[in-house]
């Protein structure tokens, strides 16, 4: 109670002190932290056939590290990089295919909007021996 009480009189101190006109001041938003970290959805494949997929990257302070398709399926990532001279990123993950093989995934995308919450992250997928494209958004 004694806090409001002192915010109350602070801002009629304020309105006092400026003729009434309260200053309006801007609002900082702070570092987000890595531009990676976050979870990112959207597909890939090649033509009208697209596979969903989500990835989930977490940045430690030293070491990025992920999860491609969190759930029952999911595979962990062997590798992420940023590149920010570029703004290109690089992930990879070892995934079970539909007849349940190994199959080792490399993506390779840019990023984009990179000032914005939900950038984007667009490149090439190769996933086996099958190559397409992908698009992800950070939600």
């Amino acid at each position: 109670m004694k806090r409001i009480a002192v915010v109350l009189a602070a801002i009629t101190w304020l309105a006092s002190a400026t003729g009434g006109r309260i200053p309006v001041v801007g609002v900082v938003h702070a570092q987000e932290g890595h531009p990676l970290t976050g979870t990112w959805a959207g597909d890939w494949g090649s033509g009208a056939e697209r596979t969903h997929i989500t990835l989930v990257v977490n940045w430690d302070g030293k070491m990025l590290t992920g999860i491609l398709n969190p759930g029952p399926d999911q595979a962990p990532l062997s590798a992420v990089s940023l590149d920010p001279a570029a703004w290109t990123a690089r992930f990879e993950a070892d995934v079970k295919d539909s007849s349940g093989r190994s199959a080792h995934v490399t993506a390779e995308g840019k990023l984009e909007d990179i000032a914005s919450y939900h950038r984007t992250l667009t490149g090439s997928w190769t996933q086996g021996t099958t190559r397409g494209t992908f698009k992800l958004t950070r939600d």
